[in-house]
């Protein structure tokens, strides 16, 4: 009988897994929140990253903070997927919410660009491959939000 009952709430478990998500424009634009906050927790950690000097646990800080925003940008390009279509207005919403940290990731680019002998000069082999490997993960994850989001927009 035990074993019955551990079955029917593994079941129960599986089929609510098995139920399509649906979001609302109110989760996506909890998602780019979130997604703009950690932006700007990779940049501050990027722009603290010293020029020289710098150590493996503020290298490992930042991949980490990457990591954490390409989580977040799956996240929200899965709730924006899993949501109608915007309406004029939620879409100008949407857009002016991503406008606002553009500049942020923009500043991120910029800075890691410029701090990269900082990274070589680190003296652990292969750390610039780990900053290339997420900067591409990132170009990845940005993308597949960018055109969830890009299909849910309002036509012109």
């Amino acid at each position: 009988m035990l074993v019955f009952t551990h079955f029917v709430i593994l079941l129960s478990a599986a089929s609510a897994l098995a139920i399509p998500r649906k979001c609302d424009v109110a989760s996506v634009k909890a998602a780019i929140a979130k997604i703009s906050n950690q932006v700007t927790d990779l940049d501050n950690k990027i722009t603290a990253f010293p020029d020289t000097g710098g150590n493996l646990g503020s290298a490992l800080a930042i991949h980490s903070s990457a990591g954490n925003l390409g989580t977040l940008l799956k996240s929200g390009a899965s709730d924006t997927q899993a949501t109608a279509a915007f309406s004029e207005a939620n879409g100008q919403t949407i857009l002016a919410s991503v406008e606002k940290f553009e500049p942020t990731i923009l500043d991120t680019l910029k800075v890691i660009i410029a701090k990269k002998p900082a990274f070589q000069a680190l003296l652990l082999p292969g750390i610039t491959g780990l900053v290339l490997q997420d900067l591409q993960a990132l170009n990845t994850n940005t993308g597949a939000f960018a055109d969830a989001l890009i299909a849910k927009s309002p036509v012109c």
